[in-house]
């Protein structure tokens, strides 16, 4: 049953982190923000929302970047239970798909925790000072890849931001998997 995150909460500052990245190296929140805005990204390898949609979450990272939004993506799941999101497979994922951001593992799940993390994937769109603007879907695909034509909700929101520091004040949620915690 697909898990739908709560609406943005506007302004809610965005929680730092210190993770390991599928690159080796380790980056924190300052080191991924944009002089725009910033988009955290709660996704994962196994996740079939997360799947369908990849290439153009890709392609949106790209063309926000562009537009001095800085980008990251994490994954939170436990891999003990869902071995296809350890972090081997994401490093492979990354380097197969050739993503233009970090990837990150979150093994203790204590940032998705802080960010309120419902589902992959999840997306926070933070301004330029790390207040929360977009708390939003991608677009209007489900588990499948909608039409390619689709409103490109995230990447308009996003843009928004970048030009006016605010997000926009309708938003649809996401939806996707829940976030595979681990048992307490």
């Amino acid at each position: 049953m697909p898990v739908v995150p709560p609406l943005c909460d506007f302004g809610r500052p965005a929680p730092g982190f210190s993770l390991p990245d599928t690159d080796g190296r380790t980056h924190t929140l300052r080191d991924i923000a944009g002089p725009k805005g910033t988009l955290v990204m709660l996704i994962c390898n196994h996740c079939p929302y997360v799947l369908a949609v990849l290439d153009r979450i890709i392609r949106d990272a790209r063309d926000l970047q562009a537009l001095g939004i800085g980008v990251v993506a994490i994954s939170a799941n436990d891999a003990e239970a869902y071995p296809q999101d350890s972090f081997e497979n994401m490093r492979a994922m990354a380097a197969k798909k050739g993503f233009p951001f970090p990837y990150l593992y979150d093994e203790e799940q204590g940032v998705a925790r802080a960010y309120g993390a419902a589902c992959t994937p999840d997306f926070f769109g933070y301004d330029a000072a790390g207040g929360l603007q977009y708390r939003g879907r991608l677009d209007a695909s489900r588990r499948e890849a909608g039409p390619a034509d689709l409103r490109r909700d995230l990447f308009e929101a996003m843009k928004q931001v970048a030009e006016t520091g605010h997000g926009p004040a309708e938003q649809i949620p996401s939806m996707g998997c829940s976030i595979k915690w681990k048992p307490n």
